[in-house]
């Protein structure tokens, strides 16, 4: 596979450069790659770590063990989801790790394979699942769902003003014969949306299924809720978001060391948090990064020190 060849490319990091030099890689620390996909995270970290440095990534999707460095033994591939990261570092004997990264884009494999059902572009099967195990598919869940919960799949993770209208038009058409196709879903959806953004909207119906699909926004939840027990004092994280729910549970965590955004304070006033923000705002793509690979255009890189006080 040519890492210059984008139609075999697994996936094109975005701000790859960036995310690493945040990542402040020792050559004998260990770190985690918890989203391993088409690899470059992992293969950037390697390339600066040393004989005793250690590296695990983490995938939940077979197809992505293609990607995994030949020869290399300070690599372990963990077919898993980052959410269960904590109990594997149990079972690998590691007790903490220097560094994290977290790339929650999904892979122009998973876009680009019409038979995984993640993308409108073609007619294909429902089925958006990451883990091709996983018991319950995109085509399960627009079929099995009463009206009211599609209507807050939708509600939640887009931006769309009309979720009941369109939770309603699936439920009439699913009466008919069920909707097993990526095509009779937005033959379904289509006409609810608006003509001159219908892409984009499109884009958004497919994503909240996918989001519910994997239940992603309850692992992220999950790992980030775990990583205080992984990190060292004076580890980092780093986290790419591609959407502004995912985004704002990553900032409120590294803002306030929890998923709810609340703020504790000690008794002066000062604010209480495990976390050090190494970036301020997040950082994002320039024009030519942009240019060179377009869907890095929505990425968000956010970047903290785990910085506990020493009494807990």
């Amino acid at each position: 596979m040519s890492p210059n060849d984008n139609s075999t490319t697994y996936h094109i990091p975005a701000l790859l450069s960036r995310t690493i030099e945040g990542l402040d890689i020792h050559p004998d620390g260990v770190y985690a790659d918890a989203t391993f996909g088409g690899g470059g995270h992992s293969r950037a970290i390697l390339a600066q770590l040393g004989r005793d440095g250690r590296l695990y990534g983490f995938d939940r999707d077979t197809d992505a063990m293609v990607n995994i460095p030949e020869g290399d033994d300070r690599f372990t591939f963990v077919l898993s989801n980052f959410k269960y990261m904590r109990n594997f570092m149990r079972y690998y004997g590691i007790e903490k790790f220097d560094g994290i990264i977290a790339d929650l884009g999904v892979s122009f494999h998973h876009f680009d394979d019409a038979s995984r059902g993640f993308s409108f572009r073609e007619d294909a099967p429902l089925d958006m699942r990451m883990n091709r195990n996983a018991a319950q598919s995109a085509k399960d869940i627009i079929n099995g769902a009463d009206e009211s919960k599609l209507a807050e799949i939708l509600r939640l993770y887009t931006d769309l003003k009309n979720s009941r209208q369109i939770a309603a038009a699936i439920a009439r058409r699913r009466l008919l014969s069920p909707i097993e196709t990526t095509g009779q879903l937005t033959e379904t959806v289509t006409p609810l949306l608006n003509p001159r953004n219908v892409k984009k909207e499109l884009a958004q119906v497919f994503q909240a299924l996918r989001i519910a699909v994997n239940d992603e926004m309850g692992a992220l939840e999950q790992f980030l809720s775990s990583t205080p027990e992984m990190l060292r004092k004076g580890g980092r994280l780093a986290v790419l978001t591609y959407h502004s729910i995912e985004d704002r549970m990553v900032k409120n965590f590294m803002r306030t060391g929890n998923i709810a955004g609340i703020q504790d304070k000690d008794f002066f006033g000062v604010a209480k948090t495990p976390w050090k923000l190494i970036t301020r705002t997040p950082i994002t793509a320039d024009a030519e990064e942009v240019e060179r690979n377009p869907r890095s255009r929505s990425a968000k890189l956010r970047i903290a020190q785990f910085n506990p006080t020493d009494n807990g």
